[in-house]
């Protein structure tokens, strides 16, 4: 299986996600998903469609002019009765609500996603004349704070990389665990942290996308288009390292073409491999919820500390817009602030 169809699987999978939950929804979704379709991936579709259930079932069970209605059989005269102030209602409502004897609750981020799809949704009737307004556009997004952007300083990157070596802090079986895992889980962390690709990106690779003549790589960025990436040469080591292991292995199919395998030598999944790096981080970086996309970070605040070029960044990342490098990669801001902190004299010696 080429690493190409890795991602056609799992853009099929959510395709039949989508054709189950259209099966619930107005008949009207299934126009405004062919609309979007070009410019959006199956995850986002199936996201998109997810949070306008969401919102229809709070139609129905909230306002009274809706109240009772089957979603099904929602029209574009009762997306015409929709108001701004149904959707601030509903802002304001998944704040805290009860959901199958749960409460459920949504920060602010999430809570701008899901105005995103109905935003999309009435934005694209609207322009083709299928409503006579788009309420949405008068409601504001939720203000969201800027969380503290976390990324490992380079102790803590050697602290991590050595407790994958030689944990202490594992009990007897996480350590006999860690012998069969070792060379596996080093290898990702290391092409993690010295690539800066997505956890998704890492899963998809198959050992013959893996050329170490240039220290080159082929994967299939968001969207679907396919780069190289090169890596070092520390790198390198840690990949042959584990591979020299994988094919070892007897117990591997043959036509097993995955890089990273799981404990039953099947390809790694995105949970497997965000388990692994919380496993190791928890224990030498107690004070730092770390995730892959932490280790993403910590390699591009690295690579712009380096380069000092935040469109350098952004090509490597895979940043369509630079404005998401500068939102998301630590120290370009701060190492800036620091830069200019000597040009104003006060007085000349």
């Amino acid at each position: 299986m080429r690493e190409e169809n890795f991602f056609k699987q799992r853009d099929a999978i959510n395709k039949d996600k989508i054709s189950e939950l259209l099966r619930t929804l107005p008949s009207f979704c299934s126009d405004f998903l062919i609309g979007i379709e070009n410019r959006t991936t199956p995850l986002t579709q199936l996201g998109y469609l997810r949070d306008l259930k969401n919102f229809f079932i709070f139609l129905t069970t909230q306002i009274k002019e809706f109240y009772g209605k089957n979603i099904i059989h929602f029209d574009f005269n009762d997306l015409s009765k929709i108001t701004s102030s149904h959707i601030e209602y509903y802002l304001s409502f998944l704040s805290s609500y009860k959901d199958k004897n749960k409460i459920q609750s949504n920060d602010n981020a999430s809570k701008s996603r899901k105005l995103s799809a109905i935003r999309t949704l009435l934005s694209f009737f609207y322009k083709n004349e299928k409503i006579p307004y788009n309420v949405s556009s008068k409601v504001s997004n939720p203000k969201i704070r800027e969380k503290e952007i976390v990324r490992l300083e380079i102790d803590e990157i050697v602290k991590l990389i050595n407790e994958a070596e030689s944990p202490e802090g594992f009990t007897k079986r996480q350590q006999s665990y860690n012998q069969i895992t070792k060379k596996r889980d080093i290898a990702i962390l290391t092409l993690l942290l010295g690539t800066g690709i997505r956890v998704s990106e890492c899963v998809g690779l198959n050992v013959d996308d893996i050329d170490f003549e240039i220290n080159g790589f082929k994967i299939t960025r968001k969207g679907g288009n396919q780069v190289i990436l090169y890596f070092s040469d520390e790198v390198a080591s840690a990949l042959l390292d584990y591979i020299s292991q994988r094919e070892k292995n007897d117990k591997v199919d043959k036509n097993e073409k995955a890089l990273f395998l799981s404990i039953q030598n099947k390809r790694i999944s995105v949970r497997a491999v965000e388990k692994l790096v919380k496993k190791y981080s928890e224990v030498c970086i107690p004070l730092k919820h770390i995730t892959p996309h932490k280790l993403r970070s910590t390699y591009g605040t690295n690579l712009y500390r380096e380069t000092r070029d935040i469109y350098i960044v952004a090509d490597v990342l895979g940043h369509k817009d630079v404005n998401t490098t500068k939102k998301h990669y630590a120290a370009i801001s701060e190492d800036t602030r620091r830069s200019v902190a000597n040009v104003i004299k006060l007085r000349d010696n």
